[in-house]
């Protein structure tokens, strides 16, 4: 059983440096001036990596239950202290994960500076002019 919770651990590794990737990706997406045509994919990927990060936690969990250890980290750490193979691959994934949680909030981070931007480009816009002599939606001065 200890060898099927290292091959999960290691799945996992595998799948959260896959998402770390993807981060990036997105990150440069999200700098591009039209990211637009890159962000469908990159979302439908990352909802697919998130999936299957959540499914190899959950028969990550099961296994340790399996080998009589509470589940998520407390399992994972007294699992890890009696094997230096899991051990390894448990360091891997939680460094890996703490670069990931950080590249997901950086990537908020831009996400939001954008819709303010782009929020405040659009109330610029619709901001009416106050003097005559402006031209129209339809190209012509007013009145004249």
């Amino acid at each position: 059983m200890r060898d099927a919770l290292l091959a999960t651990v290691t799945e996992e590794v595998a799948a959260v440096l896959a998402f770390e990737s993807l981060l990036e990706v997105e990150e440069k997406a999200l700098i591009a001036a039209q990211p637009l045509p890159a962000l469908p994919t990159i979302i439908e990927n990352k909802t697919a990596l998130t999936e299957r990060i959540s499914a190899l936690e959950k028969a990550r969990d099961e296994q340790l239950n399996a080998l009589g250890f509470p589940g998520g980290f407390v399992g994972m750490e007294a699992a890890a202290a009696g094997d230096s193979k899991i051990a390894e691959q448990w360091a891997l994934l939680t460094a890996a994960a703490r670069r990931a949680k950080q590249g997901n909030n950086n990537n908020g981070v831009l996400i939001r500076t954008r819709m303010e931007y782009n929020r405040k480009a659009l109330a610029a816009l619709q901001v009416a002019p106050s003097k005559g002599g402006f031209y129209g939606p339809d190209g012509r001065v007013p009145g004249a």
